[in-house]
Parts: structure tokens; C-alpha cells; sequence
């Protein structure tokens, strides 16, 4: 016979998944909000001309945008964390409730704009996390033929900021073909996955957005907290 015990859990710390917390009872009503970074800090970027398709496509399907421009963004560490562009982009982390990132590749690899948007972008503020249990979809722009590297990189570091980075992804190939002068997408298979990517993004936000608290609560964070909260206690207990 199997041994089913589990002496290393705390019991009154492990809890068996409910349903019942998967369905709120009240789900909220307003529309998602949804956070549009891009990665480059050119004048005709089409990392930027992608991100704001994306934009027309959330809004049309119900959305409420935000699109952070990293002009002026110092590099991470090089500037005070009060510094305006740094506030501006952490104020509108923690608004949004999903986010859409967006980079071109370069050397095979997501551009320095866009990671130094995400290096500023901390794990914890105070007893908030700003990215945790957010949803995320990740596109890129390719110069030549199609590459998954940025994106790739992207779920990594969504992964890392304890995002819901959704199954679909974009990847733009030979970009510059893709826009016409007025800065606007062409009609194309590419265009066709944006709108899916979008739309998936849309979904998931709706149905994690409520439920996201429930989502991410962990057994090792619950059992942390207890630990320090005992530790406290008897630390008061000892000095009264």
C-alpha cells in the first residue's frame, strides 16, 4: 500500500483547490486595462507601429489602453526610482489589469529599450507586486525572415514577473514590408495573428483578472508569512 502522508506540509497551510474561488460571484464589470509597451526609440519603429495596431484592435474589442512611451526613460539604476518616466511607467503597471510587449529584435535578442522597461518594472512595491497574476502577450518585429527569439526572451522574463503570459504570440517578418507610409498594417497572415493574439488577450484577462489573488496564492508564501508572523510574536512575547 502507497504511504499517502505528508510529513514535510504544514496541513493547516495546504489547501485543496476550489472551484467555487475560480468563479467570483460578482465579476467586475469595467472594461480590461491594458498596458501596450514597445522596445525601440526610433522614429519610424515599427515595433511602435505594430503596438499601436494592437491598440485599435484591444480598443474595438472592449478594452481600456494605455501606451508608455520610453522616451527619456533612463537606464535601470542609472536614475532615482522618483524619476518622472520611471513613476509614469510603474503608476501605469500597477493600473493595468494585462499587457501587450512588443520588441524588435536585435542581435537575436530583444532591443535594450524593452528590457530596460521591464528591469524598472520591480517585483515588489512595498506589499504590492505590480506584474504578478497580470496577463501578457508578447509580440516582435523582425527585420529579415522570422524570428521567435524576442519573444521567447519576453515569456522568460514574464515568466520571472509572475505574469499569465497567454498561449499566441506574434512575430513580424521583414517588418518594413508590412506598413504602409501613413504608418498603418497591411492586410496579411501577420496582421491576421496580431488580431488573434488580441483577442486571446482580451479572453484571458477577462476570465483570470478577478480571480488573479486566488490564482497566484502560493503554499511556500503562505507558509513564510506564518513563520514570520510567529517569529514576531515571539519576539514580542520575549521582551514584555
Amino acid at each position: 500500500m502507497t504511504d499517502d502522508t505528508l510529513p514535510n506540509v504544514t496541513e493547516a497551510l495546504f489547501h485543496v483547490p476550489s472551484l467555487d474561488r475560480l468563479l467570483p460571484a460578482a465579476p467586475a464589470r469595467h472594461p480590461p486595462r491594458i498596458l501596450l509597451l514597445y522596445g525601440s526609440l526610433r522614429e519610424r519603429s515599427y515595433s511602435r507601429l505594430l503596438t499601436l495596431e494592437a491598440e485599435r484592435l484591444l480598443n474595438r474589442l472592449g478594452a481600456e489602453t494605455r501606451v508608455y512611451h520610453a522616451d527619456g526613460l533612463p537606464l535601470p539604476d542609472g536614475a532615482p526610482v522618483e524619476h518622472p518616466k520611471v513613476a509614469e511607467l510603474r503608476e501605469l503597471t500597477l493600473w493595468s489589469e494585462g499587457q501587450v510587449w512588443c520588441s524588435p529584435e536585435r542581435h537575436g535578442a530583444m532591443s535594450a529599450v524593452m528590457k530596460a522597461q521591464i528591469d524598472w518594472i520591480p517585483l515588489a512595491l512595498g506589499a504590492i507586486r505590480p506584474t504578478q497574476g497580470r496577463t501578457l502577450a508578447v509580440m516582435q518585429v523582425c527585420g529579415g525572415s522570422q524570428s521567435f527569439n524576442a519573444v521567447n526572451q519576453m515569456r522568460i522574463l514574464g515568466r520571472w514577473m509572475r505574469m499569465l503570459t497567454i498561449p499566441n504570440q506574434s512575430s513580424v517578418a521583414k517588418a518594413y514590408q508590412e506598413f504602409d507610409e501613413a504608418g498603418r498594417m497591411k492586410p496579411s497572415a501577420y496582421y491576421d495573428r496580431v488580431v488573434d493574439v488580441m483577442e486571446e488577450l482580451v479572453k484571458f484577462t477577462l476570465l483570470t483578472r478577478d480571480i488573479s489573488p486566488y490564482l497566484t496564492d502560493r503554499y511556500s508564501e503562505r507558509k513564510e508569512a506564518a513563520e514570520a508572523l510567529e517569529a514576531r510574536l515571539a519576539l514580542g512575547a520575549a521582551v514584555r
